[in-house]
Order: structure tokens, then sequence, then C-alpha cells
């Protein structure tokens, strides 16, 4: 098990949460997923439509981002999802990307990397730093399981488990915990962190092998688990919903916590906690 240092000075108690090892494999991480989320969204400019199943078929798509032109001959931006149609103008199918007229784009130049249309250098983006994460992703991993640190962290206790829905309440009425009960992380993050590490994360790197024409052509068993390609490129996508909900959430979540802490805790590796007054 990794050894715990902390010192205490003044009612107050530090303790190293974080060694520099996941620090720097925590902001790598971040990085990546940056890159990989704009570069994905360039990708997905090229035909931004999903299907179930093998193949795609073109005029029955599952969900699609589209670009449609009005009575009055004004570019619309449309987002349908199962036959339910919304209208999208000026952020999704039609925006002003870098002009003052409205273009033809399933997502704005701001969100994608480059921000100019090219597949084939998002494409380049995408891949690179997808190794970088898968990569980056076994170092950590090696380094908490070979130290103890997914289990004396991030494994849940059974009465953590009986407490789920009385600190799902606590955290939608931003009460937060303090003093000792600060010192170990709280079922939500253990849960959410066990999720994105052994379960969003792995998904996205299978899903994302499959649509490698490379890979497909050596290992279509991937494609199968999936129920085909297109299927591994919708549930692709909505992994990487789902990875950028959970930033939205982690982010709020620092913020409403106490910002200067936790962003302390992630920077130097020390979480401060203060003793609660008598």
């Amino acid at each position: 098990m990794t050894e715990v240092r902390e010192r205490t000075s003044k009612g107050v108690t530090a303790i190293y949460r974080h060694p520099l090892l996941v620090r720097a494999t925590h902001w790598v991480n971040a990085l990546c997923l940056l890159v990989l989320l704009l570069s994905g969204l360039q990708i997905l400019n090229a035909h931004p439509a999903f299907y179930w199943g093998e193949v795609s078929h073109f005029d029955r798509p599952f969900a699609a981002i589209e670009a449609t032109t009005a009575a009055n001959g004004d570019l619309k931006g449309q987002l349908t999802v199962a036959g339910a149609r919304l209208d999208t103008t000026g952020v999704l199918g039609a925006s002003k990307s870098g002009g003052d007229q409205l273009q033809a784009r399933a997502f704005p130049s701001w969100a994608t990397l480059p921000g100019y249309l090219d597949l084939g250098a998002g494409r380049r983006w995408h891949f690179a730093f997808a190794w970088v994460l898968v990569i980056n992703g076994l170092i950590y991993l090696g380094f908490a399981l070979g130290t103890g640190r997914t289990r004396a962290m991030l494994k849940p206790t059974r009465e953590e488990l009986r407490g789920l829905g009385r600190s799902v309440l606590d955290h939608l009425r931003l009460r937060f915990a303090h003093g000792e009960e600060a010192r170990d992380y709280n079922i939500l993050q253990k849960l959410a962190y066990l999720a994105v590490i052994f379960g969003l994360l792995p998904l996205m790197l299978l899903t994302g092998l499959v649509m490698s024409p490379a890979m497909y052509a050596r290992l279509p068993v991937l494609a199968d688990l999936f129920g085909g390609r297109q299927s591994a490129r919708t549930i692709h996508f909505l992994v990487a919903s789902g990875l950028v909900s959970f930033f939205v959430v982690h982010v709020a979540m620092v913020i409403a916590a106490g910002p200067v802490n936790e962003m302390r805790s992630i920077l130097t590796g020390w979480f401060v906690i203060r003793r609660e007054k008598p």
C-alpha cells in the first residue's frame, strides 16, 4: 500500500494524497481527452450521422446533425434523434465559423481541431493522442495496482455502499464532507472514478479500435461484440459524451467543494483538512 504522509499544525492536517506520478498522469489525461474530443468532432464533421448494426443505412440514421434550407432560403441547423427534430441553428448543423454568414457544418470551428474542415488532420491528431492516452493510462493503472492505491482509495466499503442514497442527497444539496470525513474519497467519487477507469475508458478504446480499418480487418470479432461496426461508432460517441459529462460534473464539484484546496491537491499532492470546532 502507498505510504500516506501527513503533517499537522495549528488545527490543520495536510495529507499527501496524490504522488507525483498520479498528478502527472492526471494532467496528461486531461490534455489527451481535450484533444481527442476536439479532433473527434472534426472527424464527425465528415459524416455527422449515427447508425446501428454493421452498415450505414443513409436514409435511416438513428441520429443525425444536418443543415437544411428554410422556405425563405435561410440555412437552418437541425438535430434528429429517433425521428424527433430539434432546431439547432447557430450551434449544430449551421453555425458562424469564422465569418458573419451561417455555414453548413455539424460542429462549429471553435469546437474542432483543427478549426478548419480537414478530415485527415483530425484523424492524425486523434490517433496520435489516443496512443498517448493509452500509454499514460497503462502507466497510471500499473502504478495504482502495484502500490495498492486502487484498493486503498477507490474500493468502496459495504458501509459506504449502504450510505449511497444519503451521499447523493448531500451532493444535490451541495453539502460536502468536512474534517476527518473528508480524508478519503466519498462513495460517489469512488464509483465515478471506477466507472471511468474500468468502464468508459476501456470501452472507448475498444470501440475506437473497431473503427480502425486495419484492426477491423484483423479482428472483426471486436465489431461483433458491439453488434456491428456502426454500432461501435455510435457507442464510441455515447461514451465520449459520458466522459464529457463526467468532466463537467467533476469541475463543478471541485468548484463547489473548494477550488483552492482541490487544485492544491492535484498540483502539489497535499490535501488540507481543517478540524471542526467543538
